[in-house]
């Protein structure tokens, strides 16, 4: 089964397929692109000579390099011309009867050692494979859009691949310049099969009102370093094919988080499947076109409701890692801080820790010295509350624990003057629940930030059904001038970022559970393939794997969904005391400093 696959077909030139061809081309592979329709050939090979163009005028190849490769691929209209392939990869619609055809059509063709592959991201391998007559030879070859660039490849494997067709395709992968990561056959496969459960909700969020689709799409950028957001992704990838996917993966798995919203029904159902068609999530300049343009959904530019109440000084109740950045934050966009700690030694200690941040900010040439020493001067360290009596604004960052957290906002209802904003920076608990800790809960809200709180610029507004209007807009007055994005959304577990990023990560952790696929290649399949800066596996040990766990918790406690559970496997090693990095061990081992 020793096959150097020199001469490879690629049915189907449509936006991947011409990608594949390009990749193989530009490889010194002989490329034969097959589409019955003219139209998509001759669109193949001008997609082709001008992207090799651009190559060439960035200087990535040379004019004899770009001569070659489009002398290495031609096109044909029927499958006949795959006869002397060594392998066939075939990306036509995800129809089982349309790709079945096409290997049944194959099967008559091409040489009993041609291995066939398919670049289903929706469909069972396994499925296509039994209606060939060799299956042993069928396997999945999944690359991703734009294949140029792209670099993750993922080799699919039914029970019935033969492991030489396996390895040849790999290295052929590797000899691309791609990653290829080895996984079973399950509807979406690592990547697709993480990434559209988490696009999915995103979905459901919207469609459920709960937050607009630019703050959706927002802080999942700002608060997880995406490169889109997943509303406008879904756009990018197609409504329609996107319902696909997840319906082929609801069919098997039966897991309500793969079960498609209905607005991804109802926007395909109107022919509004995203970009190509000029109008899905959002609208866009053209059918095609890159660039959203507003619509009748778009916020107005400075529309913000009612005005806010005056913020001249801050008060921060904490002496962690948080509350130290939350407080650097203020003091440097100019307000007045008042850091208070359960004693002055804590407090003195977080005010120290400051001034090690803005020492480094100015050793990097991102603040002067003498910003530093006015920021710094802003700062009173407290180790009492009552320090708070005539603060505007009383930013909580302590134990994220209810019951702490109520007892601090009812000492906080006492101290604080009448009309001070009183706000909580949980990720994962009920504001209201704090919020009726006080007889104020109107002055009471949510002020999620990110941590490290001084880089990170998202901040999660979560007003409850009992949060004035005012205070909603003092809010969002003072994120603008600590220059920070705010997105609102309600008062429910995870708000937005940690309600579609755990269930994402809980995902990732049973993929392992099932031995479907390795960390290793879960991370790259994510990094590579999805953009994400961060593995599944690398988050979940940087955020702690108990921290992980009780917000998985808190998640599967509110909305009830089976799929929501946590993994066994996350509690057995926070019960094991494998927390992430900073006990030295958790999915992975790291060294101790």
């Amino acid at each position: 089964m020793d096959t150097p696959l020199s001469t490879i077909a690629v049915v189907g030139l449509g936006t991947m397929g011409t990608g594949i061809a390009e990749v193989l081309a530009l490889a010194g592979r002989e490329v034969i692109g097959i589409d019955i329709s003219e139209a998509a050939a001759l669109g193949a090979v001008a997609s082709l000579e001008a992207s090799t163009a651009r190559a060439v005028g960035r200087g990535r190849i040379t004019e004899e390099e770009r001569a070659a490769a489009l002398a290495r691929f031609r096109t044909a209209d029927t499958l006949q011309a795959a006869a002397d392939a060594e392998l066939v990869i075939e990306v036509v619609p995800e129809s089982y009867e349309i790709k079945q055809q096409v290997f049944r059509e194959l099967d008559a063709i091409v040489s009993p050692t041609t291995i066939l592959a398919t670049g289903t991201n929706a469909l069972s391998v396994t499925r296509l494979a039994a209606e060939s007559q060799r299956p042993e030879r069928v396997l999945g070859l999944h690359f991703f859009n734009p294949a140029p660039a792209m670099k993750l490849v993922e080799v699919v494997s039914s029970v019935l691949t033969a492991p030489p067709a396996v390895e040849a395709v790999t290295t052929l992968a590797r000899e691309l310049g791609k990653e290829p990561v080895a996984v079973g056959d399950r509807p979406g496969f690592v990547a697709d099969g993480l990434l559209f459960g988490y696009l999915n909700q995103a979905a459901a969020m919207y469609e459920a009102n709960y937050a607009s689709r630019e703050d959706i799409d927002a802080a999942m950028k700002l608060g997880c370093g995406l490169p889109m957001g997943p509303l406008a992704l879904l756009d990018l990838i197609g409504i329609d094919t996107a319902r696909t996917v997840l319906e082929a993966m609801y069919a098997e798995s039966h897991d309500r988080l793969h079960a498609p919203a209905p607005i991804l029904g109802q926007l395909s159902s109107a022919g509004l499947t995203g970009r190509k068609a000029g109008r899905g999530f959002y609208t866009y300049d053209a059918p095609g076109g890159q660039d959203a343009v507003p619509d009748a959904l778009t916020p107005a530019a400075g529309a913000e409701a009612g005005a806010g109440r005056a913020v001249a000084s801050v008060g921060v109740a904490g002496s962690g890692t948080m509350a130290s950045g939350i407080a650097e934050v203020f003091a440097k966009a100019g307000y007045g801080v008042v850091l208070a700690a359960r004693t002055q030694e804590k407090a003195d200690l977080a005010k120290g820790r400051i001034a090690k941040s803005l020492e480094r900010s100015v050793a990097k040439g991102r603040l002067s010295a003498e910003a530093r020493d006015e920021t710094l001067a802003r700062i009173t360290a407290a180790g009492s509350l009552d320090a708070f009596a005539e603060v505007d604004l009383a930013v909580e960052a302590v134990a994220e624990d209810l019951e702490i957290k109520q007892q601090l906002f009812a000492s906080l209802d006492k101290v604080c003057r009448p009309g001070a904003v009183l706000a909580t920076t949980t990720s994962s608990l009920p504001v209201v629940a704090i919020a009726r800790a006080t007889a104020r809960p109107g002055d009471v809200i949510g002020m999620h930030f990110f941590n490290p709180a001084p880089a990170m610029k998202l901040v999660e507004v979560v007003r409850t059904v009992l949060t004035a209007d005012d205070v909603h807009a003092t809010v969002r007055e003072v994120c603008a001038k600590i220059r920070k994005h705010p997105v609102d959304c309600g008062d429910r577990a995870g708000f937005i970022v940690n309600a579609l990023l755990f269930p994402y990560l809980n995902n990732a952790i049973k993929m392992v559970e099932e031995h479907y696929a390795s960390l290793d290649d879960i991370d790259a399949a994510m990094k590579l393939g999805g953009g994400y800066p961060m593995g599944p596996f690398e988050l979940l040990d940087v955020v702690g794997l108990d921290v992980s766990l009780a917000i998985e918790k808190v998640l599967h406690k509110e909305f009830r969904d089976p799929g929501l559970a946590p993994a066994p496997l996350l509690e057995h090693l926070v019960a094991a005391g494998c927390l992430g990095r900073k006990t030295g061990r958790g999915f992975r081992e790291y060294a101790r400093r």
